[in-house]
């Protein structure tokens, strides 16, 4: 049942992000500065996710020290 929502909500959050670029390339000249911001956005996004996984590591340090 968890997994269906969060299906759901990634198809309709790709939905939400294509209905973006198509809106603002539509609104060329002004449109341009919400394309950049959303590829900046990005790219945070990828770097973050890139680091949480390479973690892994610290998280396993952590779940097996006692407290």
């Amino acid at each position: 049942m968890e997994k269906v929502a969060y299906i759901i909500l990634t198809i309709v959050a790709i939905g939400w992000l294509i209905a973006m670029v198509v809106g603002m390339v539509k609104a060329f000249p002004v449109g341009i500065i919400g394309l950049v911001v959303i590829f900046a956005l990005g790219l945070l996004f990828v770097k973050a996710l890139k680091e949480r996984l390479a973690t892994r590591k610290n998280d396993r340090y952590s779940k097996d020290v006692e407290k």
